[in-house]
């Protein structure tokens, strides 16, 4: 069975680095959950105005008001069938900060070939994701048409909306995957931000997501 970036990228993803189509490789029966761990050069919010904001989004284990370097850090990739039959990965990142530990996480799911990633721990934050190959193998990802669910389903306009770019490739001269994102506002310019490197090996998994790695709410619309 393909993996949910597989079947998103089509014959995009075979453009890939060898070592990313493993990692975005993993399916739902694949029997193999990932995880990594490494530095970040630098992660955080760069804009002093918007961190009371993401003080709060950090209760949610989203995005985090913190900005430093070398911030040490890990991932855990699962992928499994989310609540609605859909094939999902949900993953959760965990950042030192050393006087604080933050957490940011998500699922993202395929439907009807669109991958849709939502965001915290109530999943109450929902976006499009977009993936594709560059001339160089490396992925890129770019989130756009933000949705927050508070009750009702709230489109943000595209004036007060962000675009979350990544992109993640294998360093060889470094054996360890690479990685950057940057959340971008239109108007405020960026928001958040983390770069840096990381090592990540494949562990034996029975689709079943471990108890802290649950979402305290499931979000089915997209």
């Amino acid at each position: 069975m393909t993996s949910i970036y597989q079947e998103a990228m089509g014959s995009d993803f075979g453009r890939l680095q060898p070592e990313l189509r493993d990692y975005f490789g993993l399916s739902t029966e694949s029997g193999l959950s990932g995880h990594g761990r490494g530095v970040f050069d630098v992660a955080g919010c760069p804009a002093w105005f918007a961190r009371p904001a993401f003080r709060l989004t950090a209760l949610e284990n989203a995005f985090f008001p913190e900005y430093a370097g070398d911030v040490p850090f890990t991932i855990r990739n699962y992928p499994h069938v989310d609540p609605f039959g859909r094939p999902a990965l949900t993953a959760r990142r965990e950042l030192d900060f050393g006087t604080t530990l933050r957490i940011f996480e998500d699922t993202t799911s395929l439907q009807d070939g669109i991958l849709t990633d939502y965001v915290g721990r109530h999943r109450r934050m929902a976006t499009l994701l977009a993936c594709s190959a560059t001339d160089e193998g490396h992925i890129r990802m770019v989130s756009s048409r933000t949705r927050v669910f508070a009750g009702v389903r709230l489109p943000l306009p595209d004036a007060l909306g962000a675009l979350a770019y990544v992109e993640q490739w294998w360093d060889d001269a470094a054996g360890s995957f690479r990685i950057k994102t940057r959340v971008v506002h239109r108007q405020l310019a960026t928001l958040l931000v983390y770069a840096g490197r990381f090592d990540y090996v494949v562990e034996e998994f029975d689709g079943v997501l471990p108890v802290e790695a649950r979402p305290a709410r499931w979000e089915q619309r997209v």
